[in-house]
């Protein structure tokens, strides 16, 4: 009988130990991803620095000892024999196949036991998270009470993963390897590794070296320099770092879409032949890798041979997403290798693109991995169908007896705002389809978080994964068929001592408050009312133009406006801050109260406060879907403001919104005139916008109009869209969106 099944046998044939006891709901550390069976039992081990560690692997336990110091600043006394601290055990069957385990703490002894060293490796991870938070908080080297427990685990899928985009945003070796080091920790297994997209491509191909001399850097709006890159020797390292960590990093590399960085450097792969820059905006670019051309396979394939040399893991995930057929329509080459392969239309020659990637990728004994686009035109054989739109690919593809990984954006794409994915939905995941028979679910391997970074540079990620992010690590491990959400949420509170512990700087898990705001005309006052939704949260608030901190007033009661501010406020867990400021400006100014008339109208969408939004005291935020923006959709912005009686008028400061990858543009220029009887109009000054259109940060714009303090009654805004999104931008030839939030008068 090997140690797996004895262990078992023993552990749940026999009945418990008269001593065994159910510890205090608020005693017993929180363990994520939930074990499939643990018992508390009375007693603990004390972890410190006179332990003795008992085990035949020496690479597991250099990596614990390790891991510990790290985690406590306990460093075990190797030197001595003695065990006066009591023992760690780690058993290792044969079965090097096998992640389950069993963890046993007694008053003397810790047993880790499995077939496999990785087994005893995911029993580690539990054991890490019995130590408490406090211990690892100050890290003193103080013993650490573990409690006494038996714990039998093992996994629901095989492919537990987190694709973290590092085109994008470039993130340094230091922070690859920390978050190697938080995957392991929560039992995930698999590090996708998206390396190459339209923005950026991160690791260094020697043959093509122009890959990164180019492709890795782009030029931002101000001129700016950014990007970097993995040399092979960073790539080896990271690779090695995570496979003493029993994580196999799956690289990606784009094609025959999001390529237009590799296309900058070497555009001869393209249909038009250039030239090309770096993509600097979000979205999904028209210029892709020439279809029609042997040339490109040869390239592709030379690429692949050095990744291939750099990754041992088994598969090679190449994209095949969103990919636009305008370029390949248009050209010559494709249409002729449409003729010649005898293929009906673009989306087949997209198949043929793939299945011949994919058959090379085979002759090197790699399996080929696939966004779910992979299916058009016919799925190449052998290849991993990874759905993101929905669950229909997956279910497709095992029905096909495909193989299919699951990570639909509904529930898995975590650079959603949390207010859109929050941690109740991402609990709710199942990641295999109920449409599947017991023979087709086989052919789910699991699922993988995502985490695409067009908005999270490095210093943002922890705030955008977690804590959803320990949601999906449950899913993806246990699959918990009677899930209670209730359950994990109040495990979920006392775990954020545990993330603060280890540095992680979460953020939230959903909506964290509401607020809405109110103007009383005769008081010439607004109110501005907040409620807390998630728990344990606090608000502070400041009118004083800075961020709120920890130390910042705390929000009891409704907040009075009576001058031309900003509030700013946000969400804290005691004093930490749970990733997102509101900021409301409030600008008292001539035209409060007054009428407007709008010559077009708004986008019923994007509507805001209506009729009279233009003209009611409240900035709106970098949100264009909070409710103060109004949107107008391939059309002018021209609105006539009447006063009421005659005002004098020294400044006309209207504010428009810049967010291009959600098609949202500055305007051309923007005009105001004034008038006495709202028919004759004069005075007439512009502004043109001078702000870079290729800009994909969000920001604000004043467009401030001075006049020599005249006298009128009407005010004429003139703000001229743009209409349709210039030949650059990926919605080209689509209507250009123009957003306005307030038209201050002065």
């Amino acid at each position: 009988m090997g140690i797996r099944s004895l262990l078992l046998y023993s552990f749940f044939l026999f009945p418990p130990l008269a001593g065994l006891v159910t510890c205090a709901e608020e005693m017993k550390p929180v363990l994520i991803p939930l074990p499939e069976k643990v018992e508390w039992r009375q007693g603990s081990f004390v972890l410190s620095d006179h332990v003795r560690i008992v085990s035949s692997t020496a690479q597991l336990t250099k990596y614990f000892e390790k891991r510990i110091q790290i985690l406590t600043g306990i460093a075990f006394d190797t030197s001595s024999k003695e065990n006066s601290g009591g023992e760690i055990i780690f058993q290792i069957g044969r079965d090097s196949a096998t992640e389950s385990y069993s963890l046993s703490v007694e008053q003397r002894r810790v047993t880790i036991s499995s077939e496999s060293e990785e087994g005893v490796f995911r029993g580690m991870q539990t054991f890490f998270q019995l130590i408490a938070p406090e211990a690892k908080a100050h890290r003193n080297g103080m013993p650490a009470e573990i409690p006494s427990c038996e714990i039998f685990d093992r996994p629901a899928f095989r492919w537990r993963g987190l694709n973290l985009d590092c085109s994008r945003h470039f993130m340094s070796k230091e922070f690859i390897k920390r978050y190697l080091d938080i995957l392991a920790y929560y039992k995930m297994n698999v590090f996708h590794w998206h390396l190459t997209d339209d923005q950026g491509w991160r690791i260094e191909i020697r043959r093509y070296p122009q890959l990164t001399r180019i492709g890795a850097w782009r030029t931002e709006a101000d001129g700016s320099r950014y990007g970097g890159y993995y040399t092979q020797e960073d790539i080896r390292d990271i690779v090695a770092y995570a496979q003493r960590r029993f994580i196999t990093v799956v690289p990606e590399i784009e094609m025959p879409g999001h390529c237009l960085a590799s296309l900058a450097a070497y555009p001869e792969n393209s249909c038009t032949g250039g030239p090309f820059e770096v993509g600097t905006v979000w979205g999904v670019m028209k210029d892709v890798y020439c279809a029609g051309r042997d040339s490109t396979f040869t390239f592709l394939e030379n690429i692949l041979d050095e990744v291939i040399g750099l990754f041992p893991s088994p598969y090679i995930h190449i994209g095949g997403d969103e990919v636009p057929k305008d370029r390949w329509k248009a050209c010559p080459r494709c249409q002729a290798r449409i003729k010649a392969e005898g293929l009906h239309n673009e989306e087949e020659l997209q198949s043929y693109f793939i299945k011949r990637i994919a058959d090379y990728l085979h002759s090197k004994g790699k399996t080929m991995i696939g966004w779910e686009e992979i299916l058009q035109g016919g799925l190449a054989p052998g290849a991993i169908v990874q759905a993101w739109q929905s669950m229909q690919p997956a279910i497709e593809a095992a029905q096909e007896g495909h193989c299919a990984i699951c990570s639909p954006a509904s529930h898995t794409y975590l650079n959603a705002d949390p207010e859109d994915l929050d941690l109740r939905t991402a609990y709710s995941f199942k990641p295999i389809p109920d449409e599947l028979s017991a023979g087709q679910q086989k052919f789910i391997l699991g699922a993988e978080a995502n985490l695409w970074t067009e908005y999270a540079p490095q210093e943002t990620v922890d705030q955008k994964l977690f804590p959803r992010l320990l949601a999906l690590a449950e899913v993806f491990w246990k699959n918990p068929k009677n899930r209670n959400y209730e359950e994990f949420h109040t495990r979920m509170q006392r775990a954020y001592d545990d993330l603060s512990a280890l540095g992680i700087e979460y953020g939230r898990e959903g909506k964290v408050v509401t607020y809405s705001t109110s103007y009383d005309t005769a008081r010439s006052e607004f109110s501005v009312d907040i409620s807390s939704v998630q728990d344990g949260v606090q608000i502070r608030y400041t009118t004083d133009g800075s961020a709120p901190s920890a130390q910042s007033e705390l929000y009891r009661n409704r907040i009075k406006i009576q001058a031309t501010s900003s509030l700013a406020f946000a969400a804290f867990k005691g004093d930490h801050f749970i990733g997102k400021q509101f900021t409301l400006a409030f600008d008292f100014h001539k035209a409060l109260g007054a009428k407007l008339v709008l010559l077009h109208p708004y986008d019923e969408r994007y509507r805001a406060g209506g009729e009279t939004a233009l003209i009611d005291g409240i900035r709106g935020t970098n949100d264009f879907r909070d409710g103060a923006w109004q949107g107008f959709e391939g059309v002018d912005v021209d609105a006539v403001i009447d006063l009421g009686k005659e005002r004098k008028i020294s400044k006309v400061i209207p504010r428009f919104l810049m967010n291009t990858p959600s098609w949202i543009f500055l305007p051309k220029r923007v005009g105001v005139s004034l008038s006495d009887d709202g028919t004759h109009f004069h005075d007439k000054k512009e502004i043109s916008d001078d702000v870079p259109q290729k800009n994909p940060e969000i920001l604000f714009k004043d467009f401030p109009i001075e006049f020599d303090t005249v006298s009128a009654r009407f005010i004429k805004l003139a703000a001229e869209n743009i209409k349709v999104c210039p030949p650059w931008h990926p919605g080209a030839g689509g209507k250009a969106w123009l957003f306005i939030d307030e038209i201050v008068v002065k």
